[in-house]
């Protein structure tokens, strides 16, 4: 957009006519003006262009574009289709608009075929950029210091009991900047909320009857376009504004806002799905394809794969991020499936991939932060493998051996002890560092950690897959009952396991990521896949936190010790001298057959404090004999997770100093840290 009108531009490079459509508002169904792009005047190489003068801000626009229709060579151009612009920055969508397409975790419950459209159609909107950013920098926290929490835009403030005006919206998450701040977090990741449609699954709850829809947005269909449901939609495009006000206060409060993108694939599905944009401006090029050309190749598992090393398309994804960057200061993303980006154009994973080198050395992108979930539906499995030494990696080894260990499971000591160390035994060898290991015991994708110590299997129903949808393989546990219980001794275990899981993930080297609401023990009453509950099921219930307070108070108290003692969070892997390992008795473990184990941790600098764990999955209680302390120290009792408060987590200065004993009691499935302290102020 410039003073004199709006520029629109194109990628197609077989399409034969390509119409700018302009609608008088969102909800109109036919174009007041169709305008025919000729290729003579309106074309240059690939890109079809016009500049139309008079048009300005909050213009309603679509493409035709027609071309050859031959599956069998790639092509599907359709011109009774009306397409969206893969550069719009906001979408205007009609308030009842829908399409039947495809969950983007469920391929096959959808109905196909073209029958399924609905004729009304969403648009694109011209937005300007006058938004006044008041200075705002990039935080370029550095990843030491790094504590994330993964949400959902509308989740977190929807529910009644949030307490916030603006629910389930982009201004809803600036009102929990006050919690954010007690609790301790510095980055916050979003869920994807990159223009989709929440209404594109016809399936039911066959448990209640009602209609399904895509809560998560695992389906993008506009890569540059913050979705319109998270705005307030006082006037046209504010999802943009108040996108850009949420960073700003985030911003301001110190949290870095990391997004989570999906690139791997997009709202169109497989052959039988809509035709929303990229199938109906240029199927062949933007979309990896089986021999025959008429069929997808499907390594995301939900219908289609994008063509993501093809150089159009790389660039397009390259000016997505750096959009996201510059013009609405985002701090980094996490790439949704992003091994399927390490694929060339024959669906085959590459070394040195032309995307993910582009994005870790392009200029613009030179100090965002970049996560990666190293793995696909196509067998990808590149955890610790994840080319280029700036992709950090959603460590899912960490995920499954924590839970495992706690649980009990045999022979996970060893294991155990590589992820609490930074997991040297994934990253080192190629050169990585600590922080490129995000570590999670839960996301979004799977249990939360209350349902971890509540539910021994999935209980999916309400997704209307017959409980055939998410995974089998959560190494979780019940402890005598599935599901709630009133049951005092399987309540104090189950609290006493997400404290495990909690000291743990914060006495790790590397990045500790949260599941948002796992700090007050929200539940999605045993549901791992929960993409299509836009319901309790998913909302936060925020009077969880005052029932739950106790394990609040503990992930709280947790984020702040370890940044009071930053030999925890140092972004290099430990040395021979740093820790030693030991058993109860004290000598060093068999890893193959002990599970309860110690270590200390040697301070790093002068002024730090030496660190002493001492871990327990056992069902019963064990005595560890302790090593000395530091010279003129004495060792001081600070967690405990077997205790009760404020016994559990002790504020600082005020642990239980030992009385001269060499060996101290640990509790069945509990863990207790020591800290040295040369005048501890007795509690």
């Amino acid at each position: 957009m410039h003073k004199g009108g709006v520029n629109f531009s194109l990628f197609s490079r077989h399409a034969t006519q390509v119409s700018l459509l302009l609608f008088e508002d969102v909800q109109a169904t036919k174009p007041f003006q169709v305008i025919e792009l000729d290729s003579e005047h309106h074309k240059t190489g690939d890109m079809w262009h016009i500049c139309v003068l008079g048009a300005g801000k909050n213009l309603v626009y679509a493409f035709r574009v027609d071309g050859p229709f031959a599956p069998e060579q790639g092509h599907r151009f359709d011109p009774s289709k009306i397409l969206l612009d893969p550069y719009a920055t906001a979408l205007a969508t009609p308030l009842q608009w829908n399409f039947a397409g495809f969950s983007s975790r469920s391929v096959s419950s959808a109905p196909k075929g073209p029958e399924h459209e609905n004729p009304v159609v969403v648009k694109n909107l011209v937005t300007g950029n006058s938004f006044d950013w008041e200075n705002d920098r990039p935080l370029h926290h550095p990843w030491s210091s790094l504590v994330i929490y993964e949400t959902h835009v509308r989740g977190l403030t929807v529910h009644p009991s949030a307490g916030v005006r603006s629910r389930g919206s982009y201004l809803g998450v600036i009102e929990k900047i006050p919690y954010f701040r007690q609790l301790g977090i510095t980055a916050i990741e979003l869920m994807p909320l990159q223009e989709f449609n929440p209404n594109e699954i016809t399936a039911v709850n066959p448990m209640s009857g009602e209609r399904l829809r895509n809560y998560w947005g695992y389906n993008t269909m506009a890569f540059f376009a913050p979705f319109e449901g998270y705005g307030s939609r006082l006037y046209p495009g504010c999802q943009v504004d108040e996108f850009k006000t949420m960073v700003k206060a985030l911003h301001k409060a110190g949290i870095e806002v990391l997004l989570d993108v999906v690139f791997n694939h997009t709202a169109e599905g497989d052959e039988t799905g809509p035709t929303l944009n990229f199938r109906g401006l240029d199927n062949s090029i933007y979309y990896l394809l089986e021999e025959d050309k008429s069929r997808y190749k499907n390594f995301s598992g939900c219908g289609n794969t994008m063509n993501c090393n093809h150089p159009v398309v790389r660039n397009y994804i390259l000016d997505c991020l750096r959009y996201w960057v510059v013009e609405m200061h985002v701090d980094g993303f996490r790439f949704d499936l992003a091994s399927i980006l390490g694929r060339d154009r024959n669906g085959h994973l590459v070394a040195n991939a032309p995307l993910l080198e582009q994005i870790a050395e392009d200029p613009i992108l030179r100090d965002v932060k970049l996560i990666a979930e190293a793995w696909d539906a196509g067998g990808a499995y590149l955890v610790g493998r994840f080319p280029g030494e700036r992709w950090s990696e959603w460590n899912g080894q960490y995920r499954d051996d924590v839970r495992r260990y706690w649980r009990g499971d045999m022979g996970m000591a060893g294991v155990f002890a590589s992820r609490l160390c930074g997991s040297a035994d994934l990253y080192e060898h190629s050169g990585k560092a600590t922080v490129n290991s995000i570590n999670f015991v839960t996301c979004h994708d799977g249990f939360t950690l209350n349902d971890l110590v509540s539910y021994e299997y999935k209980h999916n129903l309400a997704n209307g897959e017959d409980n055939r949808d998410g995974s089998n393989d959560n190494h979780s546990a019940n402890y005598g009952v599935e599901g709630p219980t009133e049951d005092p001794a399987i309540v104090r275990i189950r609290l006493r396991q997400m404290k495990n899981f909690m000291a743990t993930l914060f006495l790790s080297r590397g990045v500790p990521m949260i599941l948002g609401g796992d700090e007050f023990c929200r539940t999605q009453l045993g549901n791992n896949n929960a993409y299509c509950q836009d319901n309790e099921i998913s909302w936060y219930d925020w009077t969880f936190l005052e029932k739950n307070r106790e394990i609040f108070e503990f992930v709280r108290n947790m984020i702040a010790f370890r940044a009071r003692h930053p030999t925890l969070s140092s972004e290099r892997f430990y040395r021979p001298e740093d820790v030693s390992w030991f058993n109860p008795s004290g000598h060093v473990p068999d890893w193959h057959s002990e599970s309860a184990v110690g270590c200390r941790i040697y301070a790093e600098k002068d002024g730090g404090q030496d660190l002493c764990l001492l871990c327990n999955p056992l069902t019963y209680a064990t005595s560890f004999v302790i090593p000395e302390p530091p010279h003129d120290s004495v060792w001081l009792k600070v967690i405990d997770t077997g205790a009760e408060p404020p016994f559990d987590i002790c504020p600082p200065g005020q642990g239980l100093p030992f009385s001269g004993n060499s060996s101290t009691r640990i509790e069945e499935r509990s863990m207790v840290v020591l800290l040295a302290e040369r005048n501890p102020i007795r509690a």
